[in-house]
């Protein structure tokens, strides 16, 4: 394994952590807060909120035509992304217990919550739940493709890659066949770190 890479991945996770925390200080600058999975807004800030609700009618009218035309386009895409999440729960439910690997919790990356903000209209709730309910399944689906390639073929690619998803530190070098073919079967079984990064996820929340 390259350790520079391992370190740097590492530092990356960390650098996650603290964006999120530096998130979580919203809270208080726009006066909600979450608690047991849901959202309170303050009763000053909602009807702050309400009073820069933009009509739907407004909303309609200062829209461009082209993208009034273009909206079916975008909700026809609700099918296959909808397909996915029904694919990946049953794929993941009938294979992952064959293989080992922990299951990926969908919740963890569905976060419909958009729709509690009283300043958006009832067209821009629905399109933010659409737009948080698609990125969350391919996020989930992104997740669940990653614990797949680890334990079937967990070998980095020797072109270069515009991101890298949360299992790749833990392949292979490219070419590294002697490492491969000794460790393959501890490298496909090594999602411990999945069940401790959990654990800090809800000693934090």
């Amino acid at each position: 394994m390259n350790e520079k890479l391992d370190t740097l991945l590492e530092k990356m996770h960390l650098l996650e952590k603290e964006i999120l925390r530096e998130l979580q200080k919203k809270e208080l600058e726009f006066f909600y807060e979450v608690r047991q999975g849901r959202v309170r807004f303050t009763e000053e800030a909602r009807a702050r909120h309400q009073l820069l609700a933009k009509r739907f009618a407004s909303y309609i009218r200062e829209s461009r035509f082209m993208i009034i035309l273009t909206t079916p386009v975008i909700w026809a895409c609700f099918i296959p992304i909808a397909l996915l999440d029904v694919a990946m729960i049953v794929y993941q439910a009938v294979c992952f217990p064959v293989y080992g690997i922990p299951k990926v919790k969908r919740r963890d990356y569905l976060k419909l919550d958009r729709r509690h903000l009283a300043y958006l209209n009832w067209a821009e709730k629905f399109n933010c739940e659409y737009c948080g309910y698609a990125n969350g399944v391919l996020a989930c689906a992104t997740e669940i493709a990653a614990r797949t390639e680890q334990y079937w073929c967990p070998i980095k690619h020797a072109l270069r890659m515009k991101s890298m998803h949360s299992r790749y530190r833990h392949f292979f070098e490219y070419g590294d066949a002697e490492h491969y073919r000794k460790q393959i079967e501890t490298v496909r079984r090594s999602f411990e770190d999945i069940g401790k990064s959990e654990a800090e996820e809800a000693a934090s929340t």
